[in-house]
C-alpha cells in the first residue's frame, strides 16, 4: 500500500514540470476570470460574498453549489481533459482519479476565493469605502419606494 501511495504522490508532483506544464497557470487564470465575473454579478445583485453565504447558511447551500458549479463546469471538464492528454503523453495510460484531483485542486479553490474577493472589491468601489451602502442597494431601495 505504501508503495502505491508513494507512486501516486510521485506522479502527481511530477506534473508540475515537463510537457504541458502551462496548464498549471492556465487553469487557475481561467478560474479567476470566471470568479471575477461571478463576484461582480453577486455584488450587483446585492449578495454577500459567495463563501460567506455558504458558511453562514444564507440561502440554500444546494442552490449555492449549483450556481458555483454552473460557472466552473466547463473549466473543470477542460482541466480534466488537459490532464488526460498529459497522462496519455507522459504515462501512456489514463489515471482518472488523478485527473479529477488535479483539476479540482487547480480550478476550484481559485474560483471560489476570487469570486468572494471580486464581490467585496466591487462593493467597496461602488460605495467609496467599506462602511456605506452600495449604489446598487440604494437603487433597489429607490425601486421599492
Amino acid at each position: 500500500m505504501h508503495d502505491l501511495l508513494t507512486q501516486i504522490w510521485a506522479m502527481l508532483t511530477d506534473r508540475v514540470s515537463g510537457p504541458l506544464d502551462f496548464r498549471f497557470l492556465l487553469q487557475p487564470v481561467v478560474a479567476a476570470i470566471l470568479g471575477i465575473r461571478a463576484g461582480i454579478r453577486d455584488a450587483h445583485l446585492g449578495r454577500p460574498a459567495y463563501g460567506w453565504r455558504f458558511v453562514t447558511g444564507e440561502g440554500d447551500r444546494r442552490d449555492l453549489l449549483r450556481d458555483g458549479w454552473q460557472d466552473i463546469a466547463r473549466l473543470y471538464v477542460a482541466a480534466v481533459a488537459m490532464d488526460v492528454v498529459y497522462e496519455l503523453f507522459v504515462f501512456r495510460w489514463i489515471y482518472p482519479i488523478q485527473s479529477l484531483v488535479v483539476a479540482a485542486v487547480l480550478a476550484v479553490p481559485s474560483y471560489f476565493l476570487i469570486r468572494g474577493l471580486a464581490n467585496r472589491l466591487t462593493r467597496r468601489w461602488s460605495t467609496g469605502g467599506p462602511d456605506g451602502a452600495t449604489d446598487i442597494e440604494d437603487d433597489a431601495e429607490a425601486d421599492r419606494d
